[in-house]
């Protein structure tokens, strides 16, 4: 009932930038938190970046300074622009929507298919 199509995923060498996006569609009443997560192989899926309308974002450790989320609300949209790329960012990058549906009023939390993001001589 809400999706979330992702890109700009791929290949890039180390220290190179990429710049993910995500917009959502659907029954949607508000959107309350959108942010990044990814997974590595054989590793669990762990938070990138997140960012609560009109709140502070929050970034993992090990991206602080290198990444930067930023939301379009009109466009329920979300993005992650990535600098200064290191090989162990290479991960699937997972889109995360929440919010009000407007139908019912009632909470969704939605997820991305996943992209692809590969850092790499």
């Amino acid at each position: 009932q809400v999706r979330l199509v992702e890109s700009g995923g791929g290949l890039v060498q180390p220290g190179g930038s990429l710049r993910l996006s995500c917009a959502a569609s659907g029954i949607i009443l508000t959107i309350n938190t959108m942010g990044w997560y990814r997974q590595a192989p054989g590793k669990q899926r762990e938070l990138v970046a997140t960012m609560p309308t009109g709140g502070s974002t929050n970034y993992a450790d090990s991206v602080m300074g290198r990444f930067t989320i930023s939301r379009d609300n009109a466009k329920n949209a979300v993005y992650l622009q990535m600098n200064s790329l290191k090989p162990e960012d290479t991960a699937v990058y997972y889109c995360n929507a929440e919010g009000i549906y407007s139908h019912d009023r009632s909470i969704f939390r939605s997820w991305g298919q996943g992209t692809q993001v590969t850092v790499s001589p």
